[in-house]
């Protein structure tokens, strides 16, 4: 298993597939997975939440999720987070290609480098999205209809709850473009594994304060979650070679313990 697809919110299926769900047990704890061919080509398919969404952003546990993909070989993994818009170019049902992070989460396990027995690392976050997947990303995209800004900041916050106006405000003049609840420390944990990651949020509302009511478009979106689904697979499918230096962002300080 070469490739995978992780989702979130909306997206519970991948068109064409048909999976089989897997429980692989992790140092972390286990991690149900979804593993489906399709004209010989393998995929593992995660939903954060479940599939039938029972698991709150707060209590996922990305280190066995992440974990898990490594023990079955995946080395790609393309994402999606539903987002609110804090960014008038990114209205709702739009779609946006992450490139950076603002990390306001806390209480979660954020690395798999605990000191000790796993050793200690810092990594390197210079680039914290795979570039090479995501211009690949880009250049298929019209190809399923679809238009995707070519960069935003996500805006990682905790959850379960929603975010208020005065903290939107305080996101929008930090930079970010779109908030979240999921999407950190998941690209950490795979950057720590040298694990290409790249990802696309789509909007299904505007964050708090943007407007009077936090109408939500989340129902209306289903095919185009469908195309995107479709694209990321066609993505993974034409991949060939990455030009990118996600396999080197590792700076060991000190080795595991004996």
């Amino acid at each position: 298993m070469n490739s995978a697809i992780i989702a979130g919110t909306g997206i519970y299926e991948i068109p064409g597939f048909e999976f089989e769900k897997k429980q692989v047990e992790t140092p972390y704890g286990p991690a149900l997975v979804n593993i489906g061919r399709k004209d010989g080509f393998d995929l593992v398919f995660l939903g954060r939440h479940g599939l039938d969404h029972t698991t709150p952003p707060h209590k996922i546990n990305f280190r066995a999720n992440i974990k898990a993909l490594q023990i079955l070989g995946v080395k790609r993994v393309l994402v999606t987070n539903a987002v609110g818009s804090i960014n008038r170019e990114i209205p709702p049902m739009g779609l946006a290609l992450l490139t950076d992070f603002l990390d306001f989460t806390n209480g979660r396990s954020f690395s798999f480098y605990d000191g000790e027995k796993s050793g200690l690392t810092h990594t390197n976050m210079d680039v914290p999205y795979c570039p090479a997947m995501s211009r690949k990303i880009l250049e298929l995209a019209p190809t399923f209809n679809l238009q995707i800004r070519s960069h935003a900041v996500y805006v990682a916050t905790n959850g379960p709850r929603f975010e208020t106006p005065a903290e939107i405000r305080m996101y929008d003049r930090l930079g970010g473009d779109v908030v979240g609840m999921t999407g950190v420390p998941e690209v950490v944990l795979a950057r720590e594994l040298n694990i290409h990651y790249a990802a696309v949020a789509y909007s299904i509302n505007w964050a708090a304060g943007l407007e009077e009511n936090m109408e939500f478009v989340s129902g209306k979106m289903s095919e185009i979650r469908q195309r995107l689904a479709s694209l990321l697979v066609r993505t993974l499918q034409e991949l060939e070679s990455l030009d990118c230096s996600c396999e080197k962002a590792l700076m060991v300080m000190h080795p595991p313990e004996a």
